[in-house]
């Protein structure tokens, strides 16, 4: 479906998208994560067409967004973080307005305008002012414009900043109807925001992709082993009796904070085991009630800010590398210019002590002679 390869957008000596690649397939619901200035509405600016790429290509359905910008366009429909309003139109009016800058078929156009108010629960505010709407159906109108005409990609940024819950959740309830029938990619730097409606979540850092999973994935990879927190009817003692019997247990902690006539205790699992079957089956055997059991893994926002910082962490790194990369290639170029110096000085110095050394030219012998007749000749 989008095909990114080695997206890089620079601004003078400021890299904003740095070497990404990946790739979206068609159906799913994905969101961009990162946090501010990460480079997500770059990213979205480039796959739209709207700004160019310093190097890189995108390609949507196998057309290239800068070669072949109208045939890409065509399959996309974006919703900026500012939709693109016309105050003095009515929402009707601007609709067809967009309809045209679309190039929608006449035949087509009407209908296509009337499913888009529909799905976006706007047609009973079609003859309405859009600056007399509030901030809730301005978005929806936005949301309407970006979906007119069926594209099968939609882009979303940051499609719920300023917007009250209860409008948040009507557009995420919008977005999740959008993904039955397009290919939706919503950038947000909100947490639950994506954990909520995305199927698959790229976490972008410093322009570049930290990791790319859909969100059980990417928790279960950086939780490391399992952990289950766990409330016991009972005392210390009887849950450490019962806890030996069970397999593939690295550790037991016990912690201070829970009700009376229950101990709470935290498990850790050996690598690579799901210890909650066995350890359930080992307190049914002795009798003991356990009253919870939860997974007491990291959170998608503790996952977020381990990613982001390791990234941060690494790209002053690698600049420290490169920079005394670049320092070692000066160091050799002034090494060589010296030994080539020190090379012309001694040549020069052996021409001179040869020049000192040669024997008489016949010239300089018959200049000699005719010297020596003329003292001759005067005495």
């Amino acid at each position: 479906m989008i095909e990114i390869s080695h997206l890089t957008k620079r601004y003078g000596d400021q890299t904003a998208v740095d070497d990404l690649t990946l790739q979206i397939e068609s159906g799913k619901i994905y969101g961009f994560l990162g946090p501010n200035g990460a480079g997500k509405s770059t990213t979205m600016n480039m796959i739209t067409g709207y700004i160019a790429a310093t190097d890189g290509t995108v390609k949507i359905n196998g057309f290239d967004i800068f070669k072949q910008p109208e045939q890409a366009r065509r399959c996309v429909g974006y919703l900026p973080e500012q939709p693109p309003l016309y105050m003095d139109m009515t929402v009707i009016e601007y609709l067809k307005f967009a309809a045209n800058l679309k190039k929608i078929p006449k035949e087509n156009k009407r209908r296509y305008i009337e499913e888009a108010m529909e799905l976006t629960k706007i047609a009973d505010r079609k003859n309405r002012l859009i600056r007399n709407l509030s901030k809730g159906y301005r978005q929806r109108v936005g949301f309407a414009q970006a979906v007119l005409g069926y594209p099968e990609v939609i882009i979303l940024d940051e499609p719920t900043v300023g917007l009250d819950p209860q409008q948040m959740i009507e557009i995420r309830s919008l977005i999740r109807s959008l993904g039955k029938r397009h290919t939706v990619i919503l950038s947000s730097h909100i947490l639950s925001e994506v954990k909520e409606v995305c199927e698959h979540i790229f976490i972008i850092s410093n322009g570049r992709l930290a990791a790319s999973d859909t969100t059980r994935n990417l928790i279960e990879k950086m939780s490391g082993e399992q952990e289950l927190r766990l409330l016991v009817k009972g005392d210390k003692d009887t849950v450490s009796h019962i806890l030996p019997q069970v397999e593939g247990i690295a550790s037991v902690s016990f912690l201070s904070e829970c009700e009376e006539g229950c101990v709470q205790v935290m498990l850790r699992a050996e690598k690579d085991r799901d210890i909650r079957e066995p350890v359930f089956f080992a307190f049914v055997k002795a009798g003991t009630a356990i009253l919870e059991m939860s997974a007491a893994g990291k959170t998608l926002e503790e996952v977020f800010l381990e990613l982001t910082d390791q990234s941060r962490n690494r790209r002053p790194q690698e600049q420290e590398q490169e920079d005394r990369k670049v320092e070692g290639m000066e160091t050799e170029e002034t090494e060589e210019i010296e030994t080539e110096e020190t090379e012309i000085e001694e040549t020069e110095k052996e021409e001179t002590e040869k020049e000192d050394m040669e024997p008489e030219t016949e010239t300089n012998g018959k200049e000699k002679e005719n010297m020596q007749e003329g003292q001759e000749g005067y005495k």
